[in-house]
């Protein structure tokens, strides 16, 4: 593929003016990232309302040739969201685990070092494997979150139609999504059980469908496209609708413990959700870390010839800069391994005189960190490449639970070991979710022209900035709402890891049966040839999130197919990702400006009343109708 910026030519991309306002987009996006993620515990992605902004903002000011510095305030402002989604699923447990355990200690310094450290190996260890998913199969992953920030920075740029489009989709789907999340105008999920049928069979049977009414979650399988969407689809299908009913079938009348972390309400009193929370989501958690595992051994090859690339480097030398196109030039080998040498140093020094103050366990916990956070870091990009989706929480999680049971066996238990273990899950998430945060970053300076060592050096200044304002962040919210006890911060995942990290360290287990199941799938999955980490993705991500994916694809197939003219049917496709973008962008920017609302503790009206449901569906249909009927005009 040819990109936009020509690779003979140089052009403006790291300026004072792109990094400044890269830095100032990191700060603002990660106060509200993390408020919005601790509060419902979902961290929407800053890319793309950071490209609408830097897209705005030269215009403006009519700067000339701001593509390339577009695509460094993207990159930069990017590091909010992924630094944020890596310490707020795994460091607020340590304030909720204080309450109980008023001798564990947790400060500023903790918070600070484990978001940075992370995200710096995130950084790294991604470097070596850009070729391969950005290059290398370029065409082969639909990329839907760079294919979005693209089309909006390049239609910013060119302007025309193209623009229109762009603007007038962003209006009409940021619209919608902030009318739901800021008013609740119409219900921002509708399930089965919300008819007296539906309840019925959802308390007896355990069995539900749900589906989010986003317009930026249905932009976003648009761009997924029906395979995969149809694949993770499946694998939620197989949770919602078989294994759910059927462990309320076997087991409705037994309270089944298998963390042994004090479970007494039995499968039959929970409802479907709950039964996904406390056992099928760890089938999805099996089933990604066996995909997971079989990826890794799948990418040998790439890993090794990673390796061998920086040893051939040390004996020979690097290459001279003039022999690499512009386009195509990345940090020096020398520098990335000098690099991942010097943060896992540091990650030692800071776990000894930090955390565990033994030099046995420091070694221990820098040896979980490298070789976890090393391997995955391909999983982590795979699923941001297929779904636009990181699967992190999942990956962390068996961090954790794989990170106790060695403390545990090391000698390191009690209160110390939970810290340890969630200081270790901190690095290892910030790692995983900036290599995957950062795959889509280089993706869009691929197709846009720009130089991908530019982006990977102020990639590390803006995870410091990143770090630095989430620790502070952090301080402040447990201040002022706490994440314990009545109106504090649900912080959901942080709370999933502290209910198993606690009996873990204190004699319980981890439920080896589901992740067992999950790893079985997995690799039967493997062995017919289906893609197991998007059907894994399917049984760990909520089916609400899903199913929209599923509609989504089945529109692009739609437009795509109804001419007997190819060429009609690629420009239709064409007009319906502009669309498809407009809604991520849109919701992703709307959803920015609901979370400053209710940050700065502004009163609204929310509707409420049984015909929110109805209201929702009708909505739907009519958002879908419009985007289908918009993409079908386009005949040339």
């Amino acid at each position: 593929m040819k990109p936009l910026l020509e690779p003979n030519r140089n052009y403006p991309e790291v300026t004072a003016y792109s990094v400044t306002i890269g830095l100032l987009m990191t700060v603002l996006f990660s106060a509200a990232a993390a408020y919005l993620g601790l509060k419902v515990g979902q961290v929407f992605e800053a890319a793309i309302p950071i490209a609408i902004i830097a897209m705005g903002l030269s215009n403006a000011t009519k700067r000339r040739n701001a593509l390339g510095e577009n695509v460094i305030i993207q990159s930069i402002g990017a590091c909010s969201g992924v630094i944020v989604a890596g310490a707020i699923f795994t460091l607020p447990a340590l304030y909720i685990l204080q309450a109980k355990y008023p001798e564990l200690t947790v400060n500023f310094t903790k918070v600070f070092l484990s978001s940075l450290l992370g995200g710096i190996l995130g950084i790294l260890f991604l470097i070596p494997f850009r070729k391969y998913f950005v290059k290398e199969k370029d065409g082969e992953y639909p990329f839907p979150e760079a294919t979005a920030t693209t089309q909006v920075l390049v239609s910013g740029e060119e302007g025309g139609k193209g623009a229109k489009t762009l603007l007038v989709s962003g209006l009409i789907g940021g619209l919608y999504d902030f009318i739901v999340s800021t008013f609740g105008l119409w219900a921002e999920t509708v399930s089965t059980a919300m008819t007296s049928w539906g309840a019925a069979i959802a308390d007896k049977a355990k069995l539900v469908l749900k589906l989010n009414t986003g317009a930026a979650v249905l932009g976003l399988g648009y761009i997924v496209g029906l395979k995969y969407a149809f694949i993770i689809c499946c694998g939620s299908f197989l949770v919602w609708l078989v294994i759910i009913p059927l462990l309320n079938i076997f087991w409705g009348g037994q309270a089944l413990d298998l963390m042994h972390n004090g479970i007494t309400q039995t499968v039959g009193e929970m409802s479907a959700q709950q039964i996904f929370t406390t056992y099928a989501r760890h089938i999805g958690i099996g089933g990604i870390a066996m995909a997971g595992l079989i990826s890794i051994i799948k990418q040998f090859g790439i890993i090794k010839s990673a390796v061998g690339l920086a040893a051939g480097e040390f004996k020979k030398g690097s290459q001279a800069k003039g022999k690499v196109e512009r386009t195509d030039r990345d940090l020096p080998m020398k520098i990335i391994v000098t690099g991942i040498a010097v943060t896992l140093i540091a990650v030692f020094l800071f776990f000894q005189f930090g955390v565990v103050h033994n030099l046995w366990h420091a070694v221990i916990g820098v040896l979980v960190v490298g070789v976890i956070a090393f391997l995955f870091t391909t999983v982590a990009a795979n699923a941001i490449a297929i779904v636009g989706s990181n699967p992190v929480s999942g990956m962390t999680l068996m961090t954790l639970i794989l990170a106790s049971l060695i403390m545990v066996a090391s000698g390191l238990s009690g209160t110390s070991g939970m810290t340890a273990a969630l200081i270790i899950g901190g690095v290892v998430c910030t790692a995983l979710s900036m290599a995957g945060g950062f795959i889509t970053d280089l993706k869009i300076g691929y197709w846009i022209g720009t130089t991908p060592a530019k982006q990977e050096s102020w990639k590390f200044l803006g995870t410091l900035v990143a770090a630095a304002t989430v620790g502070g962040v952090m301080i402040v919210l447990n201040k002022a709402y706490g994440f314990t006890g009545e109106n504090a911060l649900v912080a959901p995942q942080a709370n999933a890891m502290a209910a198993v990290i606690d009996p873990l360290m204190n004699g319980g287990s981890a439920p080896w049966l589901l992740y067992g199941i999950g790893a079985l799938i997995a690799l039967i999955l493997t062995l017919c040839k289906v893609p197991a980490l998007a059907f894994a993705l399917g049984m760990f991500i909520p089916i609400d999130l899903n199913l929209p994916l599923l509609v989504g694809g089945a529109i692009a197939w739609l437009v795509t197919s109804r001419s007997k003219d190819e060429a009609v049917n690629k420009a239709r496709g064409e007009k319906g990702t502009l669309i498809a973008s407009g809604f991520i962008a849109g919701g992703a920017l709307m959803g920015v400006v609901s979370a400053i609302l209710k940050f700065a503790g502004v009163e609204l009206w929310i509707a409420e009343g049984w015909w929110t449901n109805p209201l929702a569906c009708l909505m739907y249909i009519a958002i879908i109708v419009w985007f289908v009927m918009t993409v079908l005009k386009k005949d040339k």
